[in-house]
């Protein structure tokens, strides 16, 4: 039949692509093959390597000498990079008050006054005075009846679990079990290493008192390379993560979500009796965030994944949320991420994979110069 047809043709083209990979294979495996396509390489018009060779001897010495040249801009660019640190440091001083008076307001410590909560919406400003009146008495009628219906919510509940659901890269870490506990998240905080001492930046997640685990803070540190790698000094590109630590949390008996139980069957191998074991086993949740793999980011490969999207979501919190918290809170913040990312996607060549919504252009976990990516024209909604 037709199908029967199909079937065998299919698994001839299997066949016939596992022949050709094993064939690749066995030819990368040849060392005169690989010289051979090495040299047919070097030799294609316009390659760099093929160019270098073909170059005089003098002409080449005159460029090593721009690459000592170059690597010396490098030591010079992590002196810049460091005094950008020491700004950053200055001015997180000046935000901290800021940043602590919205902690308040968010865990009901400090009630705005009406001065303070004032705020003209752009569709407000078309409406007309009775308009606004009759919207107004509306809203207040809403808030009566909402009222009697319930307390009045203290500060603004879920503050922190909403921004983390409104940001994808860190809602693909939220499990359904993490939300009673991140309901008790009241402040995270960036912390920057003192002068004098290696680059590096700690967050802190600060936590009311709750039935899930003693600590009141949870921190992350991420250490950073601040000068560049003697081995390969033209990588450098400003200050990038290159480790990170946890901290243990004190779960109390029963509610540790890192942890599930499971029950397995087991066959007594003489007997053949079946007799059910209990074993704990590692599980998805947020909180892992506090134990990170062992190692750099040169570890193996899977640690290395691991890190990598470690150190994206470090950056971005420190980078995006934590400045502008209450602008993922709202959603504005990603409409404008979005609108970043469109743009970007616009130039952004056929065939080269977009942009997740969080990556707009000068975002990168490499953490180039923090500074630098504050220098935006201020966004409309600021």
């Amino acid at each position: 039949s037709m199908q029967e047809t199909n079937t065998k043709i299919k698994r001839e083209e299997v066949s016939i692509g596992q022949e050709a990979r094993q064939l690749t294979v066995q030819m990368m495996q040849n060392p005169q093959i690989l010289a051979a396509l090495q040299e047919r390489l070097d030799g294609l018009n316009g390659s760099p390597s093929g160019y270098m060779e073909s170059l005089p001897k003098v002409v080449k010495r005159r460029v090593n000498a721009l690459k000592n040249l170059q690597v010396k801009c490098a030591h010079i660019e992590a002196k810049f990079y460091e005094e950008v640190h020491e700004l950053e440091r200055k001015y997180a001083a000046l935000y901290q008050p800021l940043f602590d008076k919205r902690s308040d307001i968010v865990k009901a410590a400090y009630e705005p006054t009406d001065e303070e909560c004032e705020w003209k919406a752009d569709e407000e400003e078309e409406l007309t005075v009775s308009k606004q009146d009759e919207m107004k008495e509306k809203a207040k009628l809403e808030e009566e009846k909402k009222d009697e219906e319930k307390e009045d919510p203290k500060g603004i509940p879920e503050f922190w679990l909403t921004v983390f659901k409104n940001v994808d890269l860190l809602s693909d870490m939220l499990q359904e079990h993490d939300e009673p506990i991140l309901k008790h998240l009241q402040d995270i905080k960036v912390k920057f290493s003192d002068p004098g001492q290696p680059m590096s930046f700690t967050l802190e997640f600060h936590f009311e008192p709750n039935d899930f685990f003693t600590n009141t803070v949870l921190v992350k540190t991420y250490k950073m390379r601040s000068e560049p790698d003697e081995n390969d000094p033209f990588s450098f590109d400003g200050p990038e993560i290159m480790c990170c630590t946890g901290c243990t949390i004190e779960w109390t008996k029963g509610k540790n979500v890192t942890l599930k139980t499971i029950k397995k069957k087991q066959k007594h191998k003489g007997r053949g009796t079946v007799r059910t074991v209990t074993k704990t086993v590692p599980n998805d949740s947020f909180f892992n965030f506090f134990t990170p793999p062992e190692g750099k980011r040169e570890s193996d490969e899977d640690t290395e994944a691991v890190l990598a999207a470690d150190f994206e979501i470090g950056h971005f919190i420190r980078e995006r949320i934590v400045p502008r918290a209450v602008l993922y809170f709202t959603g504005e913040a990603i409409e404008d991420d979005d609108d970043d990312t469109e743009a970007s996607v616009c130039s952004v060549q056929e065939g080269e994979e977009e942009a997740d919504e969080e990556n707009d252009p000068d975002y990168d976990p490499k953490v180039r110069a923090p500074l630098l990516t504050h220098i935006h024209p201020p966004s409309k909604d600021l």
